[in-house]
């Protein structure tokens, strides 16, 4: 069993709290993006990009804490930021190729564009009723 000690000398204290502090920033920025941006895919980027980091000022701050702890390396928290920084970009990418191919499927070629849905004139009786009648009207604003 693990005694934790009660007072922790400032050497060991100060690059602690400030891993900690830098780690909970950059995902909190991540956070917001994830929340502000407009499109799908600079959603996925930011937090992609910004829990990676803030992932690894965490693990960094475990295993200085728990190797000057236990006066020993502890490398356990290597093994998992290894296994982050390959995971969370490889899944992102796998996220936003999926994203292009739904994308090209339903027939947009830039994700902030939308697809074209024109109202329907209550004179036209056919799709194509409506759109000889859109570009007929097109016509008289715009005279050649």
């Amino acid at each position: 069993m693990m005694h934790i000690p009660a007072d922790i000398s400032p050497w060991l204290a100060i690059p602690v709290a400030l891993l900690l502090v830098c780690g909970s920033i950059i995902t909190l920025i991540g956070t917001l993006g994830l929340l502000r941006l407009p499109h799908f895919y600079q959603r996925i980027h930011g937090p992609a990009i910004t829990i990676t980091f803030g992932a690894g000022s965490f693990l960094l701050a475990s295993m200085l804490y728990f190797s000057v702890l236990q006066q020993r390396l502890v490398i356990h928290e290597l093994l998992i930021s290894a296994f982050i920084m390959l995971t969370a970009p490889v899944t992102a990418m796998l996220l936003m190729r999926t994203a292009v191919y739904r994308d090209l499927r339903n027939g947009r070629q830039r994700p902030d564009i939308k697809p074209d849905i024109r109202p329907v004139t209550p004179n036209a009786t056919t799709a194509s009723d409506n759109n000889a009648g859109q570009l007929e009207k097109t016509r008289d604003r715009h005279p050649e």
